[in-house]
């Protein structure tokens, strides 16, 4: 039979190429007013520049992406510009009892209605 060839990953091609995708990734992010850097709209562009860059480096190496290396040095990355950026976190709280049960009785009485409903219909099927 035919004997299929395979590459293995060069790991340490692919770390070294990988510091050109960051630096170029530095660079256009200097054109971003540092305040805008969690507003992903601003730079959207750039990073997906950047992740084509870091995936066409490791296509490059034979290695897959992403992998456990790549994802640290995009971790990084993230961590070098997007560490300010959190998301902010909502507390939820229950409605007010009132409210918390009509929207529970509501559904209930319905249902309770649409059962009394189709019963007493198909008992008065030969009326109708």
């Amino acid at each position: 039979g035919a004997r299929q060839q395979t590459n293995l990953c060069n790991e340490s091609l692919m770390l070294e190429k990988l510091p050109a995708c960051g630096k170029s990734f530095e660079e256009m992010m200097k054109k971003v007013d540092s305040q805008k850097w969690c507003n992903l709209t601003e730079f959207i562009m750039y990073y997906d520049n950047f992740t084509q860059c870091t995936e066409h480096e490791a296509n490059n190496a034979s290695c897959f992406w992403p992998n456990p290396l790549a994802e640290g040095f995009i971790t990084g990355i993230h961590k070098q510009f997007f560490s300010n950026c959190t998301s902010e976190k909502f507390h939820w709280e229950d409605p007010p009892d009132e409210i918390l049960i009509t929207l529970i009785l509501i559904p209930v009485m319905l249902t309770c209605a649409m059962i009394t409903l189709v019963v007493w219909c198909s008992r008065r099927s030969d009326i109708l």
